[in-house]
């Protein structure tokens, strides 16, 4: 996807309601410090756009970038922060399992693990919940060009083991610092959010009419007519009603068919 504009639309809080958007969105989780922000500033080629900091837990909001008005991409707040108190740690997870599963329009969720060293109790907790609820993570090695490249194919199975990783699961390398892995991710990513709303993937110029759409609104700012029938339409959340090898569990296995991706829960 070629990144022509991207907005920090909306942010949730604790006490906050979730947007019902009317675009497909992946989500991003891993604990804090992972580089979590720094894998979104590199996604969209913005040096400052998502706020990073040597100090953890500075993600404490669930933050919607709007990108190309095409999709939505959501940071999740970081866990595992040792020095938040229980009822802060509690709050935070509470967000991060109400978005996970209210969202409708959630179709992948990528889960950020610091390839330097062997997942925690929290990344492997956070896996297997993700797992239990029906997700298919794809696990993002994150602080790749820390290791020398000899040694990363160790360091890649030692996640997949403490893990205990479903078959088939996608982990892809990345460095924020040599945009390794980016290509691989943003494919991912278009494969999860450039299709109809049964799975098929978009043609030239439907991803094209994306950008246009703001553009057909009545003088008050309110959808046309047109727009306003289309969503009154009643619609299946897609994300429960049709599996994805990156978003559900049941189609994680790509090489077994091209077709994974549409396949049905």
């Amino acid at each position: 996807m070629v990144i022509k504009n991207v907005n920090l639309e909306t942010v949730c809080g604790i006490t906050s309601t979730i947007p019902e958007n009317d675009r497909f969105e992946v989500a991003f989780a891993g604990k804090s410090n992972v580089g979590k922000s720094s894998l979104i500033n590199a996604l969209m080629n913005r040096k400052a756009l998502a706020r990073t900091s040597a100090q953890p837990g500075k993600t404490q909001t669930i933050n919607f970038y709007n990108i190309n008005d095409a999709m939505y991409l959501v940071d999740l707040p970081g866990y595992g922060y040792a020095n938040a108190n229980i009822e802060i740690k509690a709050k935070w997870g509470k967000m991060i399992e109400n978005y996970l599963h209210t969202s409708k329009k959630l179709n992948g969720v990528f889960l950020l693990i610091d390839i330097r060293h062997d997942p925690s109790e929290n990344d492997q907790l956070m896996y297997e919940w993700m797992v239990s609820q029906g997700f298919a993570p794809i696990i993002i090695a994150t602080k790749a060009d820390k290791l020398k490249r000899s040694q990363l194919p160790a360091h890649l199975k030692a996640i997949e083991e403490v893990l205990n990783v479903e078959p088939g699961t996608i982990i892809i390398p990345f460095s924020a610092e040599t945009k390794q892995g980016r290509e691989e991710i943003w494919e991912l990513i278009d494969s999860l959010v450039l299709v109809d709303e049964d799975g098929n993937p978009l043609s030239e110029e439907e991803i094209a009419a994306f950008g246009k759409r703001k553009k057909n609104t009545t003088n008050d700012g309110n959808p046309s007519s047109q727009e306003n029938a289309a969503s009154k339409k009643e619609k299946k959340p897609r994300w429960k009603a049709i599996g994805k090898e990156t978003g559900k569990r049941k189609n994680s296995r790509k090489a077994d068919s091209s077709k994974a991706h549409k396949k049905k829960k």
